[in-house]
């Protein structure tokens, strides 16, 4: 203050004062780390250099002796020969189909640190092409079967079964429509009561992913609100369009959003204080990693990965940020596309017992079909005002409510009730909590560095040990027969209905490749800590940007 005071006048200095503070507390609030920080964090990726390691550098990144580089060498070789043998058509078809997929190209680019990447791809070809499923597995084009551990990103919540199910019987009460649009399928009343019902909201608009329907979400609040600014949590996804993902991936940068930190009093205060802010969305599965992003194997960089689940805090959490946007006028939504109807039937607000203004869905809720879903308060689902007629909030979609979609959705509503589907829910946090303490007591048992963190059936592994090689676990984990996201170990997805025995079968190949990623020397130990591993990297990024080979 009396820095400012010698450079600018004393009304120049009064009327600035307040803005600085805000300024100020807008600071204070997000998180420290780059994801708390889009533009910053945007800035940084357009400098970061890329590299690439050789051979012999792959295989000894971490200084490690001769001999385990030997050890490394030879069991990765085991592994590139068993899976060209083993998947042979699957590799091809996936091979074939990567030239013109940009989508696979960038998932292949991305499952490990990207100084290993390209070696990697070049050497260990990883199959990206099913031929059918049945209950909880996937099988290749080789007739392979793997344990179904990637949940469909989440929609799989009840089995494979389930919805091949829920899909028939929803192409059965479409069909009659066909690719009728405009007009809606008979349907539609069930399908919007139900939604009301377990909403506890007034309204429901349909839209055709996830990412559209938060999308129109967002629109609404802002319109009803006469505010520009959304407020997000840092780590949180919400989708890729630019409002609500404005770090690296956007090539836009962040403009009308405020990134916070989560569960964080100066938060609150910045949502207590401010009067430009339309709305906050809050995807819960960020209980789980509070202020991370998703978790990926392409950030193993030192091995170190932190995630853990506390509800009780969580909840309170909610509570206070629900009490905060009724004070303030602000539109609290949930983002329950990836978790809603897997915590319970009637989704995260149920759960943690929190009641949000609006609700976005997708993922799950059609069955098996795509679709995005808003659920809202009257007030806040009208799209026009009666006394300004020119003043409407327009949103459309030539496929929402598509007959078929809709069909799906009715499916998985009424299965939703059936007793045998409600009983999934029961004990589910004791069910899930106890497998994660087995998982956990039998990798420390076997002496394995990998512990699980998990919100009910959603996992994410940590290790205990630094290391530069955490990533090669995936593919000795898809060696044992289980079927893994291109995120690796970052997010393992299990649906309701796995037993305690398919579970035990789970926990066994997750041993085996632990073991074998031991005796191939891949966790070797040799005084590296997190801190001299991250100094390494800084030195080869630092190599890199002088145009040498790190």
């Amino acid at each position: 203050m009396p820095v400012l005071s010698y450079v600018l006048p004393a009304g120049a200095l009064a009327l600035l004062w307040p803005r600085l503070q805000r300024r100020v507390q807008l600071s204070r609030a997000k998180h420290r780390s780059l994801a708390g920080h889009s533009l910053m964090a945007k800035r940084l990726a357009r400098l970061l250099p890329g590299y690439a390691f050789n051979e012999a550098r792959f295989f000894g990144a971490d200084g490690a002796p001769e001999a385990v580089v030997q050890q490394r060498r030879a069991g990765f070789e085991r592994l590139v020969q068993g899976y060209a043998q083993r998947y042979a058509r699957t590799l091809a078809a996936t091979a074939e189909v990567r030239e013109g997929l940009a989508d696979l190209q960038f998932t292949s680019a991305y499952r490990v640190p990207y100084p290993f990447s390209p070696y990697l791809r070049e050497r260990l070809k990883v199959g990206a092409v099913v031929a059918s499923a049945e209950g909880g597995s996937v099988t290749d084009l080789d007739g392979n079967r793997f344990i179904d551990l990637t949940g469909s990103y989440g929609v799989n919540v009840f089995g494979v079964d389930f919805y091949k199910a829920t899909m028939s019987e929803g192409a059965r009460l479409g069909e009659a429509l066909g690719p009728v649009l405009g007009a809606y399928h008979p349907c539609v009343t069930e399908v919007v009561s139900r939604l009301k019902e377990i909403s506890g909201l007034d309204q429901v608009s349909f839209h055709m992913s996830g990412t559209e329907a938060v999308m129109q979400a967002v629109r609404l609040a802002r319109y009803h609100t006469r505010r520009k600014h959304l407020v997000r949590f840092c780590g949180a996804y919400h989708g890729w369009w630019e409002d609500v993902q404005p770090g690296p991936g956007n090539p836009m940068p962040p403009r009308e959003t405020y990134t916070l930190k989560d569960m964080d009093e100066r938060s609150l205060q910045v949502l207590r204080t401010r009067r430009d802010i339309a709305c906050v969305l809050v995807n819960p599965l960020q209980a789980l990693h509070p202020n991370r992003n998703a978790p990926g194997d392409s950030t193993l960089v030192d091995g170190s990965r932190s995630a853990g689940y506390d509800r009780a805090a969580y909840t309170a959490w909610l509570k206070q940020l629900r009490a905060v946007c009724s004070e303030r006028g602000i539109v609290l939504i949930f983002d329950e596309v990836f978790l809603g109807f897997r915590l319970a039937p009637g989704g995260a607000q149920e759960y943690f017992g929190v009641r949000a203004d609006m609700v976005t869905y997708g993922k799950t809720l059609a069955g098996g079909y795509p679709v995005g879903v808003v659920c809202g308060r009257r007030e806040l689902m009208q799209r026009y005002r009666p006394e300004r007629p020119a003043d409407v909030c327009f949103a459309r979609g030539t496929f929402n409510a598509h007959p078929y979609v809709l069909g799906g959705m009715c499916a998985f509503l009424r299965r939703l009730k059936a007793p045998e589907v409600q009983a999934l829910y029961q004990g589910q946090d004791a069910r899930w909590n106890a497998r994660a303490d087995r998982f956990n007591a039998t990798m420390a048992e076997h002496g394995l560095p990998v512990r699980a963190a998990n919100l009910q059936s959603v996992w994410t592994l940590n290790y205990t040990q630094p290391g530069r090689y955490h990533w090669m676990y995936q593919y000795l984990l898809r060696w044992q027969g289980l079927a893994l996201s291109w995120v690796g170990t970052g997010r393992l997805i299990f649906g309701l209905h796995v037993s305690d025995a398919e579970f035990e079968e789970v926990l066994q190949r997750f041993v085996a490749a632990g073991q074998q990623m031991q005796a191939d020397g891949w966790w070797w130990q040799g005084g590296q800590t997190h801190k001299t591993i991250r100094k390494q990297v800084l030195q080869e990024t630092w190599a890199a940007l002088r145009g040498r080979c790190p």
